[in-house]
């Protein structure tokens, strides 16, 4: 049995009352019971949210130091945070899978959501799709280990 862990960062706690028209109307119970629901046989979803950097920087290090995929929305951290960035490149050099996850699409929005300091260190990046980017991304990580 392995544990993935789906990680989101701040506002994304807002979800289902946050700019429905960018991001829906589902909640984070939601998508929790979607990824559930999806999870193959012998996998546990832990989903989590905070609006706090240093939270969301120690719960990578757990996903390392437990050997635990992660799904990451880092959310507006995703422009400028390099202290998650270096968190999540120990994913990666752990040689656990790390997709970074985006609801909307960043590129098809402003500016300064085009460039994401996360990408480069992830394993893949799914953006668009909804919550179907979780689902995709759960499938990836689910076939890389």
């Amino acid at each position: 049995m392995t544990t993935v862990l789906v990680l989101n960062g701040p506002n994304l706690g807002r979800l289902g009352s946050r700019e429905p028209d960018v991001y829906g109307s589902g909640d984070l119970d939601d998508l929790c019971a979607l990824l559930t629901a999806d999870a193959p046989d012998g996998v546990t979803i832990d989903l989590r949210q905070t609006n706090d950097e240093a939270e969301l920087i120690g719960w990578i290090y757990e996903a390392v130091d437990s050997g635990f995929p992660v799904i990451l929305n880092p959310a507006a951290f995703t422009h400028y945070s390099y202290a998650l960035r270096d968190a999540a490149a120990l994913v990666s050099k752990a040689g656990l899978p790390l997709v970074e996850v985006h609801i909307s699409n960043p590129h098809a929005r402003e500016t300064f959501r085009h460039t994401s300091v996360i990408s480069g260190v992830a394993t893949g990046v799914i953006a668009g799709f909804g919550f179907d980017s979780y689902r995709l991304a759960l499938t990836a990580v689910t076939r890389a280990g």
